[in-house]
């Protein structure tokens, strides 16, 4: 949006008027104390929203603010304007009159640059440029995109080398934020796939001779073997994309078919990441807190593959992250590198496993270890040993939920006394998709209609007329009325209870009952309330996390708002 410091930012918020000097102060406070930006603080305190920045930008810049939120410009007269200089300099047409034309963008370091452009194109009409936020902006542009399938007709008839085809297709994920790319071979043809926000979405079919091109150059950009056809290989792929590194994990399999790709997208250097961005509520970022504040103990994710765990404890990490600390990581794969972290790749090759590199790490002298999973009973026994000897671990752990993690690590072998020493918290999640923002727009139904999705709606809704939100599907959202996503929490805190109730090796249904009469609340309850505050719909919380009524019969209380 800006290159702008934070002290350059705070000032022109109080300049403008839109904070206070108190505000401003614990802006900074938080920021050094957490290591996040000043914005991170002003956002999540709802002190300025992303438009009130866009007004302060624009009245610092001069010129009067477009918000494309509330009055987006028509498709059809942004696509007018050649796209080459519009995705150049982030520049929207938004409309012209008898002597004008109105232009929007959010890059004025290049301003007078683009001010010759639009001379040179439109001299004989007044120019009239505008401030928009980045993000709008992007979305925005979208009008210019083509449907997949009309994009690879136009390539696939042409004469297009096969390396552009395949960069082609791992930029339209990107572009997307796909997490993977499919490409799967049937009898007569072969199907690619983008996995958008947890859901597969096809993007073309094309012939078999056409992927077998394809394929070869998928290998041996990831140094595999374009002659083997009937085993399995894995390998990777850097490279950069729109001036931005890309690191891609490959996955070959033989089928009935032919040979199924897989394409992991993994950033190269870690994100602006938040934990309220991630959708766990202040409460439950409280409980957090308090957990990563102790010098020792576990701290444990759950959930299934892509549900996120990951993310969160980098999250946690980088409010760890000072100078006086030493942090470690042993991770299959490094998703994220973390300046001023030590991350350590597993590697078979070199006999660097989970549990040889968290021995490792203990003779280093840590305070933070990080272990990608706990996969076996070895890491399992290192994990809770070091962080009984005054070490601080996060890691991950495959478990359905919260209360099934400790019968689970029971079972690998752990101590149940160990285990109720060393546990701190035990965070179970899964990822929901995010209504679309562009597209969004509330319903009113009544409260006894939702009886047929959820069978107590007086439990979770106090009206019996109830306003919710969904997405009608547009362009930025590819017509599927989501974009992005967050997580839903469920969260068990170590009481001086539930340590007790460790040490008699109990069952999860015993251990989530006792979890919930504490007060916790299940993945049901934080996916209700993000579908009250208009995150999320309830078919797509019932899609991930659907109530079990047997589970959760006894459970009457609904969650704090």
């Amino acid at each position: 949006m800006h290159n702008f410091t934070d002290e350059q930012v705070l000032d022109l918020l109080l300049k403008e008027n839109y904070i206070t000097e108190k505000d401003s102060k614990d802006a900074k406070e938080y920021a050094a104390k957490h290591k996040a930006s000043v914005l991170e603080y002003l956002n999540a305190s709802q002190l300025i929203s992303r438009d009130i920045l866009g007004q302060a930008f624009a009245e610092f810049y001069g010129v009067p603010y477009a918000d494309l939120n509330s009055n987006p410009p028509l498709p059809e007269t942004v696509i007018t304007f050649p796209e080459d200089i519009a995705r150049k300099y982030n520049l929207l047409f938004l409309k012209e009159d008898n002597t004008k034309l109105y232009f929007t963008t959010c890059n004025f370091e290049q301003i007078d640059e683009i001010k010759k452009v639009l001379d040179q194109l439109h001299s004989s009409k007044k120019i009239i440029i505008s401030y928009s936020v980045e993000d709008d902006i992007r979305d925005i542009l979208l009008n210019y995109k083509k449907s997949f399938a009309e994009e690879f007709a136009q390539i696939l008839d042409g004469e297009t080398p096969i390396p552009v085809i395949v960069e082609k297709i791992i930029k339209d994920a990107q572009d997307l934020n796909a997490s993977d790319i499919h490409f799967e071979p049937s009898e007569k043809e072969v199907l690619i796939r983008f996995r958008v926000d947890g859901v597969l979405q096809e993007v073309v079919k094309i012939t078999k001779e056409i992927y077998e091109n394809i394929s070869n150059r998928i290998k041996i950009l990831a140094h595999l073997r374009i002659d083997q056809h009937f085993s399995t290989q894995d390998g990777a792929i850097r490279m950069v994309v729109d001036n931005k590194p890309l690191d891609l994990r490959i996955s070959v399999i033989p089928i009935l078919d032919g040979q199924k790709i897989v394409i992991r997208l993994l950033s190269q250097y870690i994100r602006e990441l938040n934990l309220g961005d991630l959708g766990l509520s202040s409460q439950d970022q409280d409980l957090l807190e308090i957990a990563y504040k102790k010098t020792f103990g576990m701290i444990l994710t759950t959930g299934p593959t892509g549900s996120g765990k990951t993310t969160t404890l980098y999250a946690t990490l980088k409010k760890l992250h000072t100078t006086g600390v030493n942090i470690t990581t042993v991770e299959d794969p490094v998703e994220y590198r973390i300046p001023g972290v030590n991350q350590i790749q597993v590697n078979t090759d070199t006999d660097i496993t989970f549990a040889k590199g968290l021995r490792s790490i203990v003779r280093q002298d840590p305070n933070i270890i990080l272990v990608g999973e706990i996969r076996d009973s070895e890491t399992s026994e290192i994990a809770i040993n070091a962080a009984l000897t005054g070490h601080l671990l996060l890691s991950t752990f495959h478990a359905n939920d919260a209360s099934t993690a400790i019968p689970r690590l029971i079972d690998m072998g752990a101590e149940p006394f160990l285990l109720s020493s060393t546990l701190n918290l035990i965070i179970a999640q899964r990822l929901v998709r995010k209504i679309c923002a562009s597209c969004r727009h509330s319903i009113i139904v009544k409260r006894k209609d939702l009886k047929k999705e959820i069978p107590d709606p007086e439990k979770y809704f106090e009206d019996e007329t109830i306003t919710i939100y969904e997405g009608k599907g547009c362009k930025v959202c590819n017509g599927t009325g989501f974009k992005g996503r967050c997580g839903i929490y469920e969260l068990l805190y170590m009481t001086a209870e539930m340590q007790e109730l460790i040490l008699k090796n109990p069952s999860s249904l015993e251990i989530r009952a006792l979890s919930l009469s504490q007060g916790a609340h299940t993945f049901f309850d934080d996916g209700i309330t993000k579908v009250k505050n208009g995150v999320t719909t309830i078919q797509e919380i019932l899609r991930v996390a659907p109530l079990n009524v047997d589970v959760y019969a006894s459970y009457t209380k609904p969650r704090k708002q």
